[in-house]
């Protein structure tokens, strides 16, 4: 008799784990439970839609809850999961129990809700759910104002995106400045720049003590530790939480982050109960400390590891480098594992190196500036984190430090890699490598002087 596997999310983690587990094993079925009526999306589009550089949701929508049928899925729209019972080995949705043989907790996130008073009243934005953003979106062109309360990374983009819109934006922060948690100053500064150039107003070192009502019980006004905001409303961007009050009422193991503890197979506390995106915590490559909270990429790679343990294929998820990078304003930053700021914070030792270059030869039109940062162990010179800065090519640079990083890469390693020199693309000279040549130029000087003395 074939296996059961329920899966709980329609997520990145949730749709990779249910399709790859089907594809990799047929005879399995397959059941995906999700809240919401829509599924295959990117929540990630979303501001980028209400600052006119996607033009339409329907663009966002990457396939179709008919597609996944087709493909077998047995697909619970609408429907939500209220309780697990690992011991019956069921879950209840509807006030009806449905058996499993494995499951996977793809519940995803919540978002942190403020704790200041008017915190109910309408007016309150939150980015996650399509249909809301596609009503919200229809309600824009009739505001003025907007008070975007997180400089997260949702809360950057936000901000820039509807400042572009034509609204003024006040950025309100209680941190010293942008996503200042993961965010070194010095790169963090030409951020401001920018957000102000889309008419950002920011306040940062500023806390929120509560909303004002206005009109019709919405909320008219912000008020903060340095005076009140007008507006028509509020975005809150704070931080995701992990949506794991199921996971803990059944049983399962929580981490130290409050998301579900999970080994390298994605395996949970639970015989046959994996989980998966940002439910759960992982190990950081550097330090092995349980990190949340991460990217798409990393919930359907999650996912997809759950799928290849389910079907009996091995496969392991490794502790994260974490490669990352966004648009703030129209300039781009991105980094990888721990910045100066973080790494100073938890007491990891780093000895520095700084370039700057060119993405494209200096007089192909568009080239712009890359600023590069990197932070390597005092002794071996292995790199243990960065930031870079500028227009072009900070992904792919990002993404290329992690994996090196991952594979043991050393300052003297990258200050004589090769590069592509081509002037549309790729300068003479690497950002990267001109940034590891001075580190090694600058740890040399000390040695030089003594010896000379």
């Amino acid at each position: 008799m074939s296996q059961r596997l329920i899966v709980i999310g329609g997520g990145g983690a949730g749709t990779a784990a249910a399709t790859l587990a089907k594809r990799f094993d047929p005879s399995l079925r397959v059941t995906v439970f999700t809240e919401f009526p829509d599924i295959a999306y990117s929540p990630c589009g979303m501001p980028f839609v209400h600052g006119k550089e996607i033009p339409k949701f329907e663009d966002l929508f990457l396939s179709t809850v008919d597609r996944y049928r087709e493909d077998g899925l047995d697909m619970r729209m609408e429907t939500a999961i209220t309780d697990i019972d690992l011991d019956r080995r069921t879950v209840t949705a509807r006030n009806t129990h449905e058996g499993f043989d494995k499951l996977v907790i793809a519940s995803g996130f919540v978002w942190e809700k403020p704790t200041v008073p008017g915190s109910n009243l309408d007016g309150l934005h939150y980015v996650k759910d399509i249909r809301a953003a596609m009503e919200f979106d229809k309600q824009l062109d009739s505001m003025r104002r907007a008070v975007v309360f997180g400089a997260t990374p949702i809360g950057i983009e936000m901000a820039g995106n509807l400042g572009n819109r034509g609204l003024q934006v006040d950025l309100v922060d209680e941190g010293p400045w942008a996503l200042s948690e993961i965010l070194d100053p010095d790169v963090a500064e030409p951020v401001h720049r920018s957000l102000e150039k889309h008419g950002v107003t920011l306040h940062f070192g500023t806390k929120v003590e509560g909303f004002v009502e206005g009109r019709d019980g919405r909320v008219g006004a912000v008020q903060t530790s340095r005076g009140e905001l007008p507006c028509d409303v509020v975005i809150v961007a704070l931080h995701k939480q992990p949506n794991a009050t199921l996971a803990e009422a059944a049983g399962l193991t929580i981490g130290t982050t409050g998301g579900i503890m999970v080994d390298e197979h994605m395996r949970t506390s639970a015989r046959g109960v994996w989980a998966a995106g940002d439910v759960v915590e992982v190990p950081h490559g550097l330090t092995m400390l349980p990190i949340r909270g991460l990217t798409g990429a990393h919930a359907y790679a999650q996912g997809r590891t759950a799928a290849f343990d389910i079907s009996g294929r091995g496969g392991v998820y490794d502790p994260v480098w974490i490669p990352w990078g966004m648009v703030a304003g129209d300039y781009t930053i991105g980094g990888f594992s721990l910045g100066e700021t973080l790494a100073t914070a938890i007491g990891v030792p780093y000895v520095l190196a700084r370039g700057v270059g060119v993405s494209r030869a200096r007089y192909y039109p568009g080239a712009t500036m890359t600023h590069v940062k990197l932070l390597a162990e005092p002794d071996t010179l292995k790199l243990v984190g960065g930031q870079i800065h500028g227009g072009e090519g900070v992904k792919e640079r990002c993404d290329f430090l992690a994996f090196a990083a991952k594979r043991g890469a050393t300052l003297e390693d990258l200050a004589w890699m090769e590069n592509i020199y081509s002037p549309p693309i790729g300068a003479l000279f690497e950002p990267i490598a001109i940034a590891a040549q001075n580190g090694l130029a600058a740890l040399q000087q000390p040695a030089r002087a003594k010896a000379a003395a």
